[in-house]
Parts: C-alpha cells; structure tokens; sequence
C-alpha cells in the first residue's frame, strides 16, 4: 500500500507499546519491536514475518540501540515512525530513592530514549520526513510526593521533545509528545512497579503503593483507544507537538496550569523586581 509506514517502536511486549504494535500491524504497516525479552514478544505479538522484525535490546546501551535501528533499515528499507514508549515507574521519596535508583529511573525514561532518537534522526533526517513520538506522562506536567524521579524524568522527557521538534522540523519531521493519564495497561501491577528499597516509615510509601496498585485493572483509559490515536495522527501531515491522552490527564493538566498562572501573578512584583533599572531588553 502506497501509506505503508515502517515504526520503530521500544518497550513493545506490553502496555501501551503492545496494543500499538497490534494496531499498526493490523492497519498494514511494518513493525521493527524491541523488548528486553524477545520469548515475551514471540508470545504477545508472533514471530518475526514480512511486516514484524522483533528485537531484544537495552535501550540503555547504546550499541545495542544502534545495532537495532540498523538492523531495521537493512530489512526493512526505512524507518518513518519512531514511538518511544519504554518506561520505568519508580514510588519513593527523593530521601529514600538511592543515588542507583534515581539514576535507573532517568536511564531508561530520558537517556534510553535519547539513545533511540540520536541514532535513528541521521536516518530520518536524510529522508526528510518521520515522525518520533515520545510517551511522557500528565507526571510530566504535574509533581506528585513519593514520585519524584517519575516526575522528573517525565518532565525531562517534555523539554526534550519540545527541543527536538524545533531542531527536526527543519528536515521534514515531526515530533510529538504525548502525557497519558491512567490507562489499563500492566504499569501498576506488582510486576511492574517499582518500589524504593529503602524506606521510611514517615513517608507513608507503602500506603502509597496500595493506593496506586488499587487503581490497577480499574484505570479510565483503554490502551486499543490510545493506539488508534498514535495511528491516526502518525498520519497527519502537521500532528501536534503537545498531545494529552485521557479525561484524567487532560483536566489535570489544565487545573496545574490555572493555578501555575495565578501564583506567578502573585509573584509578579517580586519576579519583575530582579531587573536592572532603565533596562532595555526584548526578548
């Protein structure tokens, strides 16, 4: 088919990356899918056919990300969707999150996707066109207690996609960062969330944990709904760069942002006073 796009999609055994890769395979696209555990894809997808290159990598290792997206070019001529939805939740307090912990947790959610977008852009920007789109979170928007290194990985991931949408634009492509909000996927089972491994009883982290994993099975979001979205606007020619998904993502967002608006007018003579005086500047 003549719309026929190749994807490049990470964390693609469950969740969201899962019912995406389904979607875009059903719709007659191709799918490069990486995982960490290749048995685990061959179970939730099939094997490897004419439209589906599985892949085991780290996105944390470099080479390992290069080898993949050149592995995909060779079988598959081209790369025009990048969908970068790998991601580590971590609970804990910023006191009780161990320097390792943290670190992991912006390993895998910035510098894993850093590495996919730094090794696929050469492609991409020789053919002018493609789209990279990054899965952030509404945690990327608004900072929560016990999810500190969530948050902040998930705020780095929207400064980072609003960059890179100015620096690929010129090329012919388009970047788009999208914030779901609680969707009923695996991410809060007892599988899948991490817990800090040391921590203090007067955080309250492990009643937390019960709230959050109470909420597993029980989310407002249908996954197979947000994979029709990702596939719907993987084909508009001017997609947004700003994408929140679901009623729970969406609302919160713009509650954060009211009332962003009405502590800096609050502020607003302290923030103005820093200035030299008679200063002529414009940005």
């Amino acid at each position: 088919m003549s719309d026929q796009k190749v994807w490049f999609i990470t964390g693609a055994s469950k969740g969201m990356g899962l019912e995406v890769a389904k979607k875009v395979l059903a719709g007659g696209d191709k799918v490069i899918a990486t995982s960490r555990d290749l048995e685990e894809l061959a179970e939730s997808i099939g094997k490897a056919s004419k439209n589906f290159l599985p892949l085991q990598i780290d996105i944390t290792n470099e080479e390992d990300v290069k080898t993949a997206v050149e592995k995909g070019i060779e079988v598959f001529g081209r790369i025009d969707v990048v969908l970068n939805n790998a991601g580590y939740y971590l609970v804990g307090s910023i006191e009780e999150i161990s320097d390792a912990e943290f670190r992991k947790t912006v390993d895998v959610n910035v510098f894993g996707m850093a590495n996919v977008i730094r090794n696929v852009a050469p492609y991409l920007r020789a053919q002018r066109s493609g789209h990279i789109i990054n899965i952030s979170s509404s945690m990327g928007y608004i900072g929560y207690a016990n999810t500190g290194s969530y948050n902040a990985s998930k705020f780095a991931v929207i400064g980072l996609s609003e960059a890179l949408a100015q620096e690929l634009k010129p090329f012919g492509i388009n970047v788009t960062v999208i914030a779901p909000g609680m969707f009923r996927t695996n991410f809060m089972s007892d599988k899948t969330l991490a817990v800090a491994s040391k921590l203090i009883k007067e955080y309250h982290v492990t009643e937390h944990v019960k709230m959050l994993r109470s909420f597993n099975g029980n989310q407002p979001g249908d996954p197979k709904k947000l994979a029709n979205v990702l596939y719907d606007i993987s084909r508009l020619p001017d997609p947004p760069v700003h994408l929140p998904l679901g009623t729970d993502s969406y609302q919160s967002i713009i509650e954060q942002r009211k009332k962003e608006a009405v502590e800096l007018e609050q502020w607003k003579d302290l923030s103005l006073s820093t200035d030299y005086d008679n200063l002529n500047f414009k940005l």
